[in-house]
This record gives structure tokens, C-alpha cells and sequence, in this order.
């Protein structure tokens, strides 16, 4: 097992080496397939050139990678080891977070004007952090892209007969009676519940992170339920690439605002309201809204990306075939 994944890991194993033969594809599209890879190795193995150059750069990126792999880890306990050595001992009285603590307590209501202490700790005293998050989140999505999106810029042609089999061999579980049925009654259910979660996150448990990850479950049930084609009508990678950009664009430029006009001592204008309503907390719900949205075009997006390679139709890009 080691021994496969040093190979896979170099470079030396064939992706569709196993694939093709433990997959259910019609023998002409695998005989297509196996024919083109026999061929590429047969065209590597008459240029020496090519091959000793080829051998060459696999070994200095194994050894680049084994080097700069171990230099990480190595600075990575180095930092944990020094945090850890800073902490106070358990118990240990006047210690600092215990001021921290208190201040959250005693007066998160008054500074935050939000009933729930979570929310307004972490989308106005740790507001930062939070921001951090959701661009790690954003920045995920963007990986995931780069790695699974099917178009004609991200395929490679010898591998287009493999991925246009494999969309018929999945089962479309959207034409499915029951699912549909089901579907019909409980996703307008999660979607309110969703929206009930995303706006109360300032006076009761839920908020941003808890209310979009609902709704990006309803995104994904309601795909599931009726098809990708139904929800490509509505919702495309440019939609979803518009709604991220500005959630984040929007939380990025009012907690600037707010850290500007705080760190130089002076109000920042933005009502609190009465605590316990709806539109109370100031910035803290609009603030829960833009993190919901980028949640659940997040999770919307993994499934999607990992389901059938894009996140909309035809703005997704196509995969590329003969006529192309």
C-alpha cells in the first residue's frame, strides 16, 4: 500500500490505469481510451531525451517537496510549542483572558447591542477572525475549482471519451417520484427554517455560519430532488462567483469602516436598535446575511464541483468533444 502511494505520489502511476477496466464503459470508447495512453507511452519511450529530463524532474520535485514538507512541520511545532509555553497555568489567578471573559459578558450587550454573547463576539469583537474564515472558506471553493471543473480549458483531450461515458453510467436519481414528492413538501420547509436561523443569529442561537450551511443543505436536496438542469435555470457559477464577491466585498469594507472609526476614538453612526428585535445588533445582521450567503454557495458548490465537475450550465463551461 505504501508502495502505490509513493507512485501515485511521483508521478509514476497512470490515473486511468484502473479506471478503465473496473468502470462499466462500452468497449469502443475503452479501446479508444487505452489505445491513446499506449500510444503517449510509446512516444515517451523513444526520446531518451525526453524521458531522462522527464526522470530528472521528478526526482528534484520529490526531493523539493520532502524538504520543504519537513522545513514546515518543523516550524509549525516550533510555533505551537512557543504558544503553548506563553499560556498561564490552570488556575493561575489575574490572568488576562479572564478580563477578556468578563468584558464579553458584563458588557456585550451594551457594546454589541446583540442578546446572543456568540454572535456578537464573533462578528464584532473577533469580527476579523470571522472575516478570515469566510475568505478560507471562498479560497477552499476556488481550490476545489481549479482541481475538478470540467471545461475545455481544465480537460485534457485523450481523457474526453472517459468523462463522456461516465455521465451515462450515473444514475439520475432526480427522476425519482418519491424524492421529487418529498422534495416538493420539505426543501420550502428548509429553506425558511434556513432564513429563520441566518436572521435570529443576534438574538438567539444560530447566525451566519449555521443558517447557511441549512440553506446550502436545501441547495444540494433540491438539485438531488429535481436535477442540476432545473437548478441551472436560476442559479450559474456567475450568480454564485456575484453573490460571494459581494458578501465579501460587503463585510470586508463595513468592519473596515467600523475599525477605522473605532481605533481613531470616534462613533461610527451605526444604531444598535432595541435589544431583542429583529433589527438590532447594528452591523451583526447584515453581517450574519453575508456570511449565510457565502456558506451555502460554498456548500452548494463542493457538491456540485465533485458531483459532475461545475457549479452552473453552460457558463460552467462544457466538457470538449469530437466536434469541438
Amino acid at each position: 500500500m505504501n508502495e502505490k502511494f509513493r507512485r501515485w505520489l511521483c508521478g509514476d502511476t497512470d490515473v486511468l490505469e484502473n479506471i478503465t477496466d473496473t468502470t462499466e464503459i462500452p468497449d469502443a470508447p475503452r479501446e479508444r481510451i487505452k489505445e491513446n495512453v499506449q500510444t503517449a507511452r510509446r512516444t515517451v519511450l523513444k526520446a531518451p531525451e525526453a524521458q531522462r529530463t522527464m526522470l530528472l524532474e521528478r526526482k528534484g520535485f520529490h526531493a523539493a517537496y520532502t524538504a520543504v514538507a519537513i522545513v514546515s512541520c518543523i516550524l509549525l511545532i516550533g510555533v505551537l510549542l512557543f504558544i503553548v509555553a506563553g499560556l498561564p497555568l490552570y488556575g493561575q489567578e489575574n490572568v488576562r483572558a479572564d478580563e477578556v471573559i468578563k468584558r464579553y459578558i458584563e458588557s456585550g450587550l451594551k457594546e454589541t447591542g446583540a442578546v446572543n454573547i456568540v454572535s456578537g463576539m464573533i462578528l464584532d469583537y473577533r469580527a476579523f477572525d470571522t472575516l478570515g474564515e469566510s475568505h478560507v472558506l471562498f479560497t477552499a471553493l476556488v481550490c476545489v475549482m481549479i482541481l475538478l471543473r470540467r471545461d475545455k480549458k481544465n480537460m485534457r483531450p485523450d481523457y474526453e471519451d472517459y468523462y463522456t461515458v461516465r455521465e451515462d453510467v450515473y444514475f439520475d436519481i432526480s427522476k425519482d417520484s418519491i424524492l421529487g414528492r418529498v422534495g416538493t413538501f420539505l426543501i420550502p420547509c428548509i429553506f425558511v427554517y434556513g432564513l429563520y436561523v441566518l436572521l435570529n443569529g443576534q438574538i438567539s442561537p444560530g447566525g451566519g455560519f449555521s443558517g447557511g450551511a441549512v440553506m446550502g443543505a436545501g441547495m444540494i436536496m433540491f438539485s438531488a430532488a429535481f436535477g442540476f438542469d432545473t437548478v441551472d435555470k436560476f442559479f450559474t457559477l456567475k450568480l454564485s462567483s456575484y453573490i460571494t464577491f459581494a458578501a465579501l466585498s460587503f463585510y470586508s469594507f463595513a468592519k473596515g469602516y467600523v475599525f477605522f472609526m473605532g481605533a481613531n476614538g470616534l462613533d461610527n453612526g451605526i444604531p444598535k436598535g432595541a435589544p431583542g428585535a429583529i433589527l438590532s445588533g447594528g452591523l451583526i445582521l447584515p453581517l450574519d446575511v453575508a456570511v449565510g450567503l457565502v456558506v451555502a454557495c460554498t456548500m452548494f458548490g463542493f457538491y456540485s464541483l465533485f458531483r459532475r465537475g461545475s457549479i452552473g450550465g453552460a457558463s460552467a463551461g462544457t466538457v470538449p468533444t469530437e466536434t469541438d
